[in-house]
């Protein structure tokens, strides 16, 4: 029944395209009146620029509710250093903790959480500079990348041995003490 429907609604938006070829629309009409993108790595626009934001704006909407740029001020390569200095268990990662999106970054998530630890992350599939910047940082190709007390230590396969060999216990010691003095578990 739901294939029948969904065949007659296309069949059906494909007749009124063609008859109406009077209407000439270059972009979706969600589109035409509102342009993201970030420079922060978002997709390139129609005319390739990666750094405005535009939306066509209310004239009745007063100015503190009109739309802004979220852009920041910070290079990347100082973003990652900030991530790395505040963070005790960092992985930048596919996906999130909660949601991992690779195989791999699933894995270094399972062996950290088994420590008890808060792990922070950010995900490097959607923004290709921040990607970039993390690999530069490193000198690692490869993701998940996992910090822990501000150096980097590796990938899933690093923290499964160290895991394995009973080194991540000693690595994180300090920091799953801190978290059960905190009322942590």
């Amino acid at each position: 029944m739901a294939r029948l429907m969904s065949t007659a609604l296309v069949k059906g938006l494909m007749r009124s395209s063609r008859t109406s070829s009077t209407a000439v629309v270059s972009r979706p009409a969600i589109h035409q009146f509102m342009n993201y993108s970030s420079s922060l790595g978002g997709a390139p626009n129609t005319n390739g620029n990666s750094t405005t934001t535009r939306v066509a704006a209310d004239p009745d909407t007063h100015e503190d509710f009109q739309p802004t740029s979220k852009s920041s001020n910070m290079s990347f390569h100082d973003i990652v250093s900030q991530d790395i200095k505040e963070n005790p268990v960092l992985i930048y990662m596919k996906g999130y903790p909660d949601a991992p999106r690779c195989g791999f970054s699933a894995l270094a998530v399972k062996v950290l959480q088994q420590y008890g630890v808060t792990i922070k992350a950010r995900d490097i599939s959607t923004d290709i500079k921040l990607k970039e910047s993390v690999k530069a940082h490193t000198n690692w190709p490869t993701f998940p990348q996992v910090f822990i007390n501000g150096e980097f230590v590796g990938g899933s396969d690093i923290i499964l041995s160290m895991h394995q060999k009973g080194e991540l216990s000693d690595l994180l010691g300090d920091i799953t003490r801190k978290g059960k003095q905190n009322g942590g578990s």
